[in-house]
């Protein structure tokens, strides 16, 4: 007698009939699709060997199940979306999910690059300087109303100007005399040095450092030559058309001070009544 040749399953004669190999194991059709084929997720019969099968993630469909679940397109060779564990096409996906480009009022397609500021949203091309209308993508950009203008355009367009070198002072600086100046454009009429922070004062509108404006316009002391500001608190004494730092006002015969005491002048000298009385 020949061997006999039958379904590992069902145990019927496989002579004459399709069968399929597994694992080294003959099945019949029937045997082999109940045992080995995935269910449609979608209608919920068996996938059978010989249909075409399309799987996502971890869901199996029948070519023709494998559709859009709101206009009933095929997405056998369409791109799609997941929403819910519902497939969904991508016209049908932005229509119902995607936001709308606030410049051009068209979708936002999934995947493609955008952005969003204060709720909407735009295309990244259409996402442009209100001034030089160029795109402003990952750049800084400064809000003014319901325009969006670059950095360079916002200060062209709306800040103020340093005084001396008349370009744009974007953030800090001072302010003297009302107008805006950049720190390192704020320096001493005379020696230049930067005057911000630093204590200053001013002839005919122009600012000056204490030793630049004690050296050029104040009084110098009877004794020791050097400027009077009366800077910092500073006291001094005048008389007549002379004038000295209080310390320096001296007796020029004995040096005692004079401050609150009477005093004799003679010629350039002054001098204490001791001193006055011995000569």
């Amino acid at each position: 007698m020949a061997d006999r040749f039958d379904c590992d399953n069902c145990k019927e004669s496989l002579y004459g009939r399709k069968y399929i190999q597994s694992d080294d194991s003959p099945y019949c059709i029937p045997c082999y699709d109940s045992l080995f084929s995935n269910t449609c997720d979608e209608c919920k019969e068996l996938i059978g060997h010989d249909a075409r099968e399309l799987f996502y993630e971890d869901r199996h469909y029948h070519e023709h199940c494998f559709r859009c679940f709101r206009c009933d397109r095929s997405l056998a060779d369409e791109p799609f979306t997941s929403q819910d564990d519902a497939l969904l096409c991508n016209d049908c996906y932005c229509n119902e999910f995607s936001s709308k480009c606030v410049a051009c009022d068209k979708i936002v397609m999934p995947g493609t690059r955008k952005l969003e500021y204060a709720g909407s949203t735009w295309h990244e091309g259409c996402f442009i300087c209100h001034s030089c209308q160029q795109p402003i993508g990952s750049k800084s950009f400064i809000p003014d109303k319901d325009e969006h203008y670059c950095v360079p355009c916002y200060e062209d367009k709306f800040a103020p100007r340093c005084t001396r070198c008349k370009k744009a002072l974007a953030k800090g600086g001072v302010t003297y005399r009302d107008e805006p100046w950049h720190k390192e454009c704020f320096v001493c009429t005379g020696c230049k040095m930067q005057l911000a922070g630093q204590h200053f004062t001013s002839r005919e509108e122009n600012p000056y450092c204490l030793k630049c404006f004690g050296n050029l316009y104040a009084k110098k002391c009877e004794a020791c030559s050097k400027p009077i500001t009366g800077f910092g608190g500073g006291k001094y004494i005048s008389f007549e058309d002379r004038q000295w730092h209080q310390p320096c006002f001296t007796c020029s015969q004995c040096s005692v001070s004079l401050v609150g005491a009477g005093f004799f002048p003679n010629d350039d000298k002054i001098l204490c009544r001791d001193c006055h009385t011995s000569l």
